[in-house]
């Protein structure tokens, strides 16, 4: 069993050892926006959880659960007591009201750290508070006890993923308490078993091991089978994750681009953008996404020039926090709007990839699409024409399955996790870009890219970079 804390639901799936989806379940959450801040409950994830749970087990009755694993939203994160009970609400992963503190550590705002921070300060007493990440608090529940994270929730934290430790003396320096932090164990790891408690909420059979997780873009990477080095998954959710897989860390100085450790021990680095399938529905809340699909055809390019940031600040390809989204002329229709956002996060990963050659990383591997936004064929379509390069489509696709490979693994069923995702995941189809439709979008992405340089938001060597990958690109 997968399960995954995502932005707008849980999703739970139950899949075989041959990858066949045995019962899958979904619970819609909600949280509160206003601003900078975005908070969901913790008491609503966990009945979230039950109710997917619960449909995953009634639609594949009487399957025994050999293993389970937990994803969860990257930097999202509360404060819980001894018997981890909430003792705030879960503060997102897009959350930025902790800046200063940001600042102060030294990582973005939209991390786990500088968010924990903020919590602290306006707490009357920290003895017996504990730091949790969103996977920890439902992992608990399940177990009937704290147990520990996994390095890969922890990253965001300011775990060393290098040392395997936390670095108790920049944290001390911080004013954070060695007890705030729990045990850390590598993705794959057994926390324990479902506990008596978990298996009535939930339906879960008590005694079912529980592996430790992965965040849901690492999850997703999973899913996609983007498992060698020099391979790729660029995850379209309600914003936009890249990850990929090198034998060695990925260096950048800025902090946009970060590095999980893997279960076998190779590094996958990657970054989180804040444009995504969210900024189609901000715009367009009613839409009938396949109509407006059909529609956006006739708009190639379209009128204007979009930047679909969903909310404000941006962590990847670039840093600014103080970004909004851009809109640059005016579109003629609904359908050319709707293009100009599809498009826009067609550049957006464009210059990430750039971005990522920048930093020296590898990419002469295979490239997937997962996420909801790749559900939509014109859409995947125009991505891969806007990359110019071939794209895999997974047959399924989502971070909950990524979790269910992980438990599968973590639980013995293989070797390997490579070899466990080569059992349970099946390609679906693949695309190759249309060399005309790749040379019709340069010139929207190169007057994007000027428009970030010139805004001060995109640094100078970066957006000389793309320009010049991109001549390459058309030279060949």
């Amino acid at each position: 069993m997968g399960i995954d804390l995502g932005t707008q639901s849980v999703r739970a799936v139950l899949v075989g050892d041959d990858g066949a989806l045995l019962g899958s379940g979904a619970a819609p959450l909600a949280g509160s926006r206003d601003g900078v801040r975005h908070e969901q409950s913790p008491d609503d994830w966990w009945e979230a959880v039950r109710t997917a749970t619960g449909g995953a087990l009634a639609a594949g009755p009487g399957r025994p659960v050999r293993a389970l694993a937990v994803c969860g939203t990257s930097g999202t994160v509360l404060l819980t007591d001894g018997a981890g009970r909430p003792l705030t609400p879960g503060l997102m992963y897009d959350d930025v009201r902790a800046t200063a503190e940001a600042a102060t550590a030294r990582v973005q705002p939209t991390w786990a750290l500088p968010k924990a921070m903020w919590l602290l300060k306006r707490r009357p007493s920290t003895v017996g508070v504990h730091l949790t990440h969103q996977p920890d608090f439902i992992v608990s529940r399940l177990v009937g006890r704290r147990t520990a994270t996994d390095s890969s929730h922890a990253l965001k934290t300011g775990y060393d993923l290098t040392a395997d430790a936390w670095p108790q003396e920049r944290l001390g320096e911080l004013g954070l308490e060695p007890g705030l932090f729990p045990e850390v164990v590598r993705p794959g790891a057994r926390l324990g078993e479902v506990g008596a408690a978990g298996a009535a909420a939930t339906g879960i059979p008590a005694g079912t091991p529980v592996i430790a997780g992965m965040t849901d873009g690492c999850a997703a990477q999973i899913a996609s089978g983007s498992l060698s080095v020099g391979s790729w998954n660029s995850v379209l959710g309600t914003t936009l994750v890249l990850k990929g897989v090198t034998a060695e860390p990925v260096h950048d100085s800025t902090g946009v681009v970060y590095n999980h450790r893997a279960p076998d021990g190779s590094w996958l680095p990657g970054g989180a953008s804040g444009v995504g399938a969210g900024a189609l529905t901000n715009a367009f809340p009613d839409a009938d996404p396949a109509g407006l699909d059909a529609l956006a055809h006739a708009y190639e390019p379209a009128t204007a020039l979009a930047y679909p940031l969903v909310s404000r600040g941006e962590r990847f390809p670039f840093l600014a926090p103080d970004a909004t989204a851009l809109l640059l002329g005016e579109p003629g229709s609904d359908a050319d709007h709707w293009a100009a956002l599809l498009q826009g996060v067609g550049h957006t990963e464009r210059l990430c990839l750039d971005y990522l050659d920048h930093l020296g990383a590898p990419q002469d591997g295979p490239l997937t699409f997962t996420g909801g936004g790749s559900r939509s064929a014109y859409w995947n379509q125009l991505r891969t024409d806007i990359l110019g390069r071939t794209v895999r489509i997974p047959r399924h696709s989502e971070p909950a399955l990524g979790m269910a490979v992980l438990a599968a693994y973590g639980a013995g069923a293989a070797p390997t996790l490579a070899e466990a995702a080569g059992r349970m995941i099946g390609l679906g189809h693949v695309l190759r870009p249309d060399p005309a439709r790749t040379a019709r979008f340069l010139a929207p992405y190169l007057r994007m890219v000027d428009e970030l340089e010139r805004r001060g938001w995109l640094p100078a060597p970066v957006a000389t970079h793309a320009r010049a990958r991109a001549r390459a690109l058309e030279v060949s």
